[in-house]
């Protein structure tokens, strides 16, 4: 058996809790973290994150991507917290972060900035007003604001995650990468992506992988080969 590898984080993109639940199940103890979108609030979502937590063990990823003015985000950040989860995105966007942090304090949940979303390209940040420039360029830049404001860690795309290491600010941060897809996989909607190896030898702490195992004819298996993958020799970490 496999054992389990918190560096990979299995994504729980299925429309309710209890989907979530039964594919855990399935997965049982090669995985240790899961993620809980946007997706699944109205499903049940936070309802599975307390279940995984409290009566599985599991670590648990709450990607909200919080967005609003500082103290809606404070707030909601706080309310969140009580929750005793590990971590928790929001915007990039410093006054965001800031606000999160404060929201956060006490707890042991990380907050975790976006930079810019992995299914986005350069064309999609134009029709979004977003200013000119090279994708990876902004994303450090972002990288680099969000943790000035106090970020735990940053999510990026994984052809972005060398360049955020190498960042002074980036010392002791958190680099968790979506756009994650083993070698083959159909890339889905993502636009900027590599494999669980390349991601993790170019500075990802975390990995995000969704569609690849939950939608295979064994997710149990799926999620063993990626922890494999990630003890790779092509995993090995030249920056650490």
């Amino acid at each position: 058996m496999t054992k389990a590898d918190d560096r990979l984080i299995v994504a729980l993109d299925v429309p309710n809790a209890l989907e979530g639940l039964k594919l855990a199940e399935q997965i049982g103890d090669a995985v240790s973290f899961y993620k809980i979108g946007l997706g699944m609030l109205t499903g049940g979502g936070l309802a599975l994150a307390n279940e995984l937590k409290d009566e599985h063990g599991k670590k648990i990823f709450l990607d909200m991507k919080l967005f609003d003015i500082g103290a809606t985000v404070e707030n909601a950040v706080r309310g969140l917290a009580q929750f005793n989860l590990d971590f928790l995105t929001v915007h990039g966007d410093p006054y965001v972060v800031k606000a999160a942090k404060e929201g956060a304090a006490g707890k042991d949940m990380k907050i975790l900035a976006v930079t810019i979303l992995t299914s986005l390209d350069r064309a999609d940040l134009d029709g979004a007003l977003i200013k000119a420039g090279d994708i990876r360029d902004l994303v450090q830049e972002r990288a680099g604001n969000a943790f000035a404001a106090g970020a735990d860690g940053v999510i990026a795309s994984p052809q972005e995650a060398a360049l955020i290491r190498a960042l002074p600010e980036a010392e002791g941060k958190l680099i968790v990468t979506p756009g994650v897809r083993p070698t083959g996989a159909d890339l889905g909607d993502q636009k900027r992506v590599a494999t669980p190896a390349n991601a993790v030898a170019d500075g990802a702490d975390h990995i995000v992988v969704g569609r690849p195992i939950w939608r295979a004819t064994n997710p149990r298996a799926a999620a063993e080969a990626i922890v494999q993958e990630l003890s790779s020799v092509q995993a090995l970490r030249p920056n650490h």
